[in-house]
């Protein structure tokens, strides 16, 4: 028997107006920061485009795929023949038959976990899909040839960072346990979410910085130590600290 979604009360609707109103005045100080900000940078923005050689690469690769159409033909074509068979899989899947899928997420996938990601053929073939898609994609940098180690390594990482942001998981409207806990708080995660991502930007001065960790939940002498010391060694991912010891003797090397 299906009962109608309870309603909710009036402290519920209150509450959600009064957030809706403090994202409202957050996001339009933010704004006005991020114009202050955007005249003052523009220049240097202009003067700074392209620093990385992105496009270029991605030139010299979009040149190297023209230079052989028979094999991009061929690589297009067997997409289309996957394709061909994801549509044929899912219109038997819709008329109660099993069907065996085209593409299957690399194993300890998590964006796929989800049980709807197969038992739900609408999000089964969004998820198929994607990943031919993707799958293509990332083939298609790594085997095409004729570009310089260097160039190559780049257009192959930007794919991939591409590809991986359009993965259908990442969006509300295409990912099935999003949906399902935005029907269950009322829409309370979605709002939670931009709340978090204005914080965000405000802390970025309107550009956004990812919080990584709560810094309130850090306290000198408690949790974290004050003890003099020095780098010895940095690269792009971490800081080796070597600190000045406090003990009258200590080990020849840490045990």
């Amino acid at each position: 028997m299906n009962t109608s979604p309870e309603m909710p009360s009036e402290a519920d609707l209150a509450r959600l107006a009064e957030e809706i109103a403090d994202i409202a005045e957050q996001s339009q100080r933010l704004i006005g920061d991020f114009m202050d900000r955007t005249q003052d940078t523009t220049a240097a923005a202009e003067a700074q485009s392209d620093s990385l050689g992105i496009g270029q690469a991605f030139m010299d690769y979009a040149t190297q795929l023209a230079a052989n159409p028979a094999r991009l033909m061929e690589a297009q074509t067997a997409l289309w023949t996957q394709y061909a068979s994801l549509w044929q899989t899912t219109m038997q899947r819709m008329s109660g038959h099993d069907a065996a899928s085209v593409a299957e997420p690399e194993k300890g996938d998590r964006r796929f976990k989800d049980a709807d990601w197969s038992e739900n053929v609408v999000f089964d073939y969004i998820k198929q899909s994607y990943l031919l898609a993707s799958r293509w994609m990332t083939d298609q940098a790594e085997q095409t040839e004729g570009l310089d180690e260097h160039t190559a390594h780049k257009v192959e990482f930007y794919t991939r960072q591409f590809v991986d942001a359009m993965s259908p998981s990442n969006f509300v409207a295409t990912n099935p346990q999003v949906l399902r806990e935005t029907v269950e708080s009322r829409g309370e995660n979605l709002i939670s979410g931009l709340k978090n991502m204005l914080n965000d930007m405000e802390r970025g001065h309107g550009e956004l910085r990812i919080s990584q960790t709560d810094m309130d939940a850090f306290e000198v002498g408690k949790n974290i130590a004050i003890t003099e010391g020095k780098v010895v060694y940095q690269n792009d991912l971490m800081q080796l600290i070597h600190y000045e010891p406090t003990t009258e003797t200590q080990f020849a090397k840490p045990s």
